[in-house]
């Protein structure tokens, strides 16, 4: 058996009353589609618009309508987090508000390694920079991703006085472009090179 379906939580969730209506292949695919919808829930603080797609795509292929499919997924998703996707929303919404309430203290301190990720190091593009670190702040506080970035916005723009999108995008021109421009320049001088060296080589026997 192997890990994955060693887990005690899918196995007790296997044995619960609304999953023996479905059969084994139905039943691990509602349980990925529940990691989906909670993905969702941490990025964007909603659910409604994923549910419908993924009830959809559930019910599709098999004799059941889409409530029925939603009503499959909910409880999957019940099973698998302990809690209704109602029930994750608000509190990511709560612990947002209290943070909020807190100052903008963290969200500047996350909005700081923005730039340090663009800058230093393996540099990256300001909208990846911005969503690692809106993951990192998410992930350490319990809210969503989309909460972290208005947050990180907000406090930025009131410590220097400046859009953090206008200033990550000036360092990313300044450290990032600079470095992705080398590796292409590098990966185009590369290539006569190879194919040279395939010449020399002479067809494959």
């Amino acid at each position: 058996m192997t890990t994955e379906y060693a887990d005690p939580k899918r196995m007790d969730a296997r044995g619960a009353p609304h999953a023996q209506r479905i059969t084994d292949s139905q039943f691990d695919e509602s349980w990925d589609m529940a990691g989906i919808l909670r993905r969702g829930i941490l990025k964007s603080g909603r659910f409604a618009d994923k549910l419908d797609h993924q009830s959809i795509a559930y019910a599709l292929g098999r004799k059941i309508s889409k409530d029925q499919a939603e009503m499959v997924l909910r409880d999957q998703y019940e099973a698998r987090y302990g809690e209704t996707m109602k029930q994750t929303l608000d509190g990511l919404h709560d612990r947002e508000t209290i943070l909020r309430e807190a100052g903008g203290e963290h969200a500047l301190y996350y909005a700081g390694t923005v730039e340090t990720l663009i800058r230093d190091g393996d540099t990256m593009p300001f909208y990846k920079a911005f969503d690692t670190a809106a993951v990192d702040m998410a992930r350490q506080h319990g809210i969503t991703e989309t909460g972290a970035k208005s947050m990180m916005k907000d406090a930025f723009q009131k410590a220097r006085n400046r859009d953090l999108y206008d200033a990550g995008k000036e360092l990313e021109e300044r450290h990032h472009k600079p470095v992705r421009e080398a590796e292409v320049a590098a990966r185009r001088a590369q290539r006569p090179r190879a194919r040279q060296a395939e010449r020399q080589m002479g067809p494959a026997r």
